[in-house]
C-alpha cells in the first residue's frame, strides 16, 4: 500500500505536480497497532498540519484514525476491502465491501463446490463479520451449513493452526473461508498442506490471501486455493499490464503489486484530479469533486458514490496457479456498485453477472452442486 501510495504520487510529480505544486508525502510506521494509528494521526494533523491522509489496513486500525479525523475535519483515504456495516463524512473508502467480495466468493464457491462451510479467521472486527456475513449467505443455500468457526490471534504461531487443520479433515468441508491475516496466513497454509488437504476436493477460499502472501509461502502451499477480489496482478488488460510495467522499473520486481496496492494507487490519483478541480486540498472544498468521480485504473474504470463515499469495483474470483499467479476463474463484466450495508443480499441480478472466465473441470470438485 506505501509503495502504491508513493507510485501514485510520483507519477503525478513527475508530470508537473498539481499545479505545479510537488506532493510532498509525510509518512510514519504505525507497526500494526491501533493506538499508535491513533497517535500518528492525530500527530499528521495537528504538527504535519497535513489536511488529507492515505492508509490503514485492518478494521481495528481504521476504526482508530476515524474519530481523529472526524473530530478534526480531516479527510482519510481508506485502500483496503473490509467487512461494510460503515459510512463517515470523513473517509472515502476504495478497497471492496461485501457485496464485492465476501457475496460474489459465496456464490462461486457454492456452486461449484457445496454449502458445508468451515471458517478461519483472525480475532478482530473483519473477520467477526465477515463470518457473520458469510454465515447469513450459507443459510439461504438448501443445505448450507456452518461446520466450524474459529479465530486465532494475530501473533497466533504453528501450533495453533495445526488443532484447526486437523478439525478441518475430521470434518471435512465443502471449502474453507478464511480471513486470516498477515504472517500467519503462512502459518494457515503450511498447516492446511501439512495435515494433507487437497485444494483440488477441500480448497480454501480467502477475502485477505493476495499476491503478497502467495509469494512469502511459496506457490507449493498456495497453488489451487481461491481469492475474491477486484485486483489481481494477472490482469491482461493493455491498463494493468502498462502500470505494472512502469511500477517494477521504478521500484523491482521485489513488491507484488496486490489490491491493496492497486486501491492505494488509484485512490491518489482521485485525489489528484479533486485537487485541481478544487484548487486545495482542504476538505471542505475537496470532498465535492470525490463526489462521482471517476478514473481509469488497472482493474478497471472505477468511481466513488457521492452517497455512500464508498467506490464502484469489478468483482473477481482468483485462483493461485503454479507460477504463484492468480487465474482469473470469474469476473463481473463492468463495475458493481458498492452495497456497504448489504442491503440487497439476495443480488439476483448480480450473480447472474458474475460470469466465469475459467471453467473448474471436474476433478476440481469436491460436492459441487
Amino acid at each position: 500500500m506505501l509503495l502504491g501510495t508513493i507510485f501514485a504520487i510520483r507519477e503525478i510529480n513527475d508530470a508537473g505536480g498539481l499545479d505545479g505544486r510537488e506532493i510532498v508525502p509525510i509518512h510514519f510506521d504505525p507497526q500494526s497497532t491501533p493506538l499508535r494509528y491513533a497517535e500518528l494521526a492525530a500527530r499528521l494533523i495537528d504538527v504535519e498540519h497535513v489536511n488529507v491522509i492515505f492508509g490503514c489496513y485492518m478494521s481495528s486500525t481504521r476504526k482508530a484514525v476515524l474519530p481523529i479525523v472526524e473530530r478534526f475535519d480531516r479527510l482519510l483515504f481508506y485502500p483496503s476491502m473490509y467487512e461494510g456495516f460503515e459510512f463517515s463524512p470523513n473517509i472515502i473508502y476504495t478497497g471492496g465491501t461485501p457485496n464485492q467480495h465476501n457475496l460474489p466468493l459465496a456464490r462461486y464457491m457454492m456452486a461449484n463446490f457445496g454449502a458445508r462451510v468451515y471458517m478461519v479467521g483472525g480475532d478482530y472486527i473483519f473477520p467477526y463479520e465477515s463470518n457473520r456475513t458469510m454465515s447469513d449467505l450459507i443459510h439461504q443455500r438448501k443445505g448450507g451449513r456452518k461446520i466450524g468457526e474459529k479465530y486465532v490471534s494475530l501473533d497466533a504461531q504453528e501450533k495453533d493452526f495445526a488443532a484447526i487443520a486437523r478439525d478441518i479433515r475430521d470434518k471435512q468441508p465443502d471449502f474453507v473461508f478464511s480471513t486470516v491475516v498477515g504472517r500467519t496466513t503462512r502459518m494457515f497454509y503450511q498447516a492446511y498442506a501439512d495435515a494433507g488437504l487437497d485444494p483440488a476436493t477441500i480448497p480454501i477460499a480467502s477475502l485477505t490471501t493476495t499476491e503478497v502472501e502467495v509469494q512469502e509461502m511459496g506457490s507449493r502451499l498456495a497453488a489451487g486455493h481461491f481469492t475474491a477480489a477486484p485486483y489481481f496482478r494477472s490482469l491482461a488488460t493493455p491498463k494493468n499490464v502498462s502500470t505494472v510495467g512502469r511500477f517494477t522499473r521504478l521500484f523491482g520486481d521485489r513488491i507484488e503489486p496486490n489490491m491493496c496496492w492497486e486501491a492505494a494507487y488509484f485512490q491518489v490519483h482521485l485525489f489528484a484530479q479533486a485537487f485541481l478541480q478544487a484548487g486545495g486540498d482542504e476538505p471542505r472544498l475537496l470532498v465535492p469533486h470525490l463526489h462521482g468521480a471517476e478514473f481509469d485504473a488497472p482493474q478497471g474504470r472505477v468511481r466513488i458514490d457521492p452517497i455512500t463515499h464508498h467506490t464502484r469495483l469489478t468483482p473477481r474470483i482468483g485462483r493461485v496457479d503454479a507460477q504463484g499467479q492468480f487465474t482469473i476463474m470469474a469476473e463481473a463484466p463492468a463495475g458493481i456498485e458498492a452495497d456497504p450495508y448489504l442491503a440487497n443480499l439476495q443480488s439476483d441480478d448480480w450473480t447472474q453477472a458474475l460470469r466465469p472466465i475459467v471453467p473448474l473441470q471436474p476433478t476440481d470438485r469436491a460436492h459441487g452442486a
